[in-house]
């Protein structure tokens, strides 16, 4: 990573809050949207409660991750990818961490107010227990690169991922519009969840070199390049797996396949990642697999409320 020119105090938290990891993270909330409104229980008052607080966990997340990668060092010169802005100097670790301090307390009154919208005021078990696994997803966005022992230096960060961007977005999401669960939904989290699991290899994969010398065992560094690839292959081969298995069990006309119009960017995106012969060719292909995952959700979404 080359020094960047240093951006205003505006621009240097815009580029630390990491807004263009934004459309993934909302994919799992449009998905779960989207299972709701094919159950007749579209309730869009609450879709955008559900993407104000991912919004805010996102930042969050991203904040974390600035200041833990500084922290345990994983951050520094020989890093390939966009500039941290702790890193580079541009925001003080203590005006960072009174960021994540801030985001992290708005997290919680909007995740509160959400919950409080959705269960009609009463204070259920499910609410309890949602209110549970808010706290328990920015213990672990915060968690996952910051402190002693980061999870997400331990090779953990993959299955942080898939449940919480897949299993519990999705299945969360679509509890709270639906008020009740359904197992099929944990076909369509999955896909979402291996898409995005996909996306942290790929950033893993760039990342390989620097994050071995640095200590940070990632699942790629634990598997090597070439395992690591094939493993990125099995996710992607298998979100559309989970998908088309949900299809053939759910669908009753053909506009309920719109989604696999998706598919093309993935299938490009494979021979690109097969062909990659240094870290670098992997970066670019982080935003194009992250926005394909987008626009997989919006498809599933329209095919829905059509």
């Amino acid at each position: 990573m080359t020094s960047s020119p240093t951006p205003s105090s505006s621009k240097a938290w815009i580029k630390a809050a990491r807004l263009r990891t934004l459309p993934l993270a909302f994919s799992s909330i449009i998905t779960g949207m989207a299972l709701s409104a094919e159950r007749g229980s579209a309730q869009w008052d609450l879709f955008i409660l559900a993407i104000i607080t991912t919004l805010l966990l996102q930042v969050l997340s991203n904040l974390a991750n600035d200041y833990g990668d500084f922290q345990n060092g994983a951050d520094n010169v020989a890093r390939i990818g966009p500039s941290r802005a702790v890193q580079q100097g541009w925001i003080s670790p203590k005006a960072m961490r009174s960021a994540i301090i801030l985001i992290t307390i708005l997290a919680i009154l909007s995740g509160i107010y959400l919950l409080y919208r959705a269960f009609s005021g009463a204070i259920s078990l499910h609410f309890l227990l949602f209110l549970l696994l808010g706290i328990f997803a920015i213990a672990a966005a915060i968690k996952y690169t910051t402190g002693k022992n980061p999870y997400g230096y331990q090779g953990l960060g993959d299955v942080s991922v898939l449940f919480f961007f897949g299993v519990l977005g999705v299945t969360g999401s679509y509890f709270l519009f639906n008020s009740s669960f359904d197992y099929i939904a944990l076909l369509p989290a999955l896909s979402i969840g291996c898409f995005s699991t996909a996306v942290l290899n790929l950033n893993n994969m760039r990342d390989i070199e620097n994050d071995e010398v640095s200590h940070k065992i990632t699942l790629a560094v634990r598997l090597g390049n070439k395992k690591a690839k094939v493993y990125h292959f099995s996710l992607i081969l298998f979100a559309w797996l989970s998908i088309t298995s949900y299809l053939f069990i759910q669908s009753d006309e053909i506009l309920d396949w719109l989604c696999l119009l998706a598919m093309p960017p993935f299938l490009i995106h494979l021979l690109k990642v097969k062909k990659a012969k240094s870290a670098a060719q992997f970066d670019p292909e982080l935003k194009k697999v992250a926005l394909s995952t987008f626009l997989f959700s919006l498809l599933f979404l329209f095919s829905q409320i059509l």
